[in-house]
């Protein structure tokens, strides 16, 4: 198990964030171990095609092929909220070349024993080959993930840590890690992570380095870096990742409801007991944004469904006073 230990000013100072070279990177994933994050298949299935144009071999080679490790400096600890992907991998492409069969070496050999041997081959030239793996994930990136996997993915991400936040702010800290994880206990200003895998145990005093929380499609409890010495970051399962799974129909609507508002607003309202963008709400209903977009001015005008901000995107979800027609 990992326990993170928090002084009061740890616990002030933790957040959240959004990494898009995160899920990149660990999305690859899907395809050196299929069938372990179903709710991707689907998408995962429909990248196929441009995917296998891609060095594929070269890009599942950055997996571990026992445990699903990837190398830390792959996944660096965003430091914004929401960063940009290029930004992201510029750190990667920074990394001194002379580090990198370090991290190759500390991701691969304890357990399956030996390096990839294309990324074994590659050390020869650490520059060279640092070089082909940030261009391969950045042509991973544009080519497969960015063009629609991406602006769905982000949606609810983001949506998950708006409902962290409102979690946070409604009930304390001790409900927030109660609610991220069952693998995840608080207790007299521990964190610690349960785990039946990975090296022994470790104790991270955070001692004000900050202590980020990811939210991720691709693990199955939460998980944290390799190294006891990176950054403090805690990957946990997304909330709402079934969401991926395709397009499902609107929960139903009670009756009253409906002849209360009308059904267009009601299905809305439906939706709404997680945090959605516009754009996710109109693919949901199957209508166009403008149309979703005149329903929410109304509802937000009438205090039904909040609103706020999160980079560049707007996430709506129902008002307790909603909460209360539902209950």
């Amino acid at each position: 198990m990992y326990r993170f230990r928090l002084e009061l000013a740890d616990l002030a100072d933790a957040s959240f964030a959004c990494s898009p070279l995160q899920e990149a990177v660990l999305g690859l994933r899907m395809w050196k171990h299929p069938g372990v994050y179903t709710w991707q298949t689907a998408w995962f299935e429909r990248l196929r095609p441009e995917f296998e144009r891609l060095d594929t071999e070269f890009l599942c080679s950055l997996v571990a092929t026992s445990n699903r490790y990837v190398p830390d400096f792959l996944t660096p600890r965003p430091t914004t909220a929401f960063p940009d992907f290029h930004s992201e991998l510029a750190v990667v492409r920074a990394l001194p070349p002379e580090l990198l069969a370090e991290e190759l070496e500390r991701t691969f050999l304890p357990h399956d024993h030996e390096l990839p041997p294309v990324l074994a081959a590659g050390l020869a030239d650490p520059a060279r080959l640092l070089t082909r793996i940030a261009d391969a994930l950045e042509e991973y990136w544009e080519r497969c993930l960015a063009p629609g996997w991406w602006p769905r993915a982000r949606s609810v991400l983001h949506s998950d840590i708006v409902y962290r936040s409102r979690i946070l702010g409604e009930r304390g800290a001790a409900a927030l890690f109660a609610d991220l994880d069952g693998r995840v206990r608080w207790e007299d200003g521990t964190l610690t992570i349960l785990r039946d895998w990975g090296p022994s145990n470790a104790e991270i005093v955070v001692d004000g380095r900050g202590l980020v929380f990811l939210p991720t499609f691709f693990a199955r409890g939460a998980i944290t870096t390799i190294g006891d010495d990176c950054p403090p970051v805690i990957n946990y399962p997304a909330r709402g990742r079934a969401a991926m799974a395709g397009t499902p129909q609107p929960p139903p609507t009670p009756q009253a409801l409906e002849q209360l508002l009308g059904t267009p607003k009601a299905r809305l309202l439906a939706l709404l007991a997680e945090p959605f963008t516009t754009t996710e709400l109109a693919a949901r209903l199957g209508v166009t944004p403008g149309a979703v977009s005149q329903q929410l001015a109304v509802l937000h005008a009438t205090r039904l469904v909040t609103r706020a901000r999160h980079g560049r995107m707007v996430l709506y979800t129902r008002s307790p006073l909603a909460d209360e027609l539902y209950g």
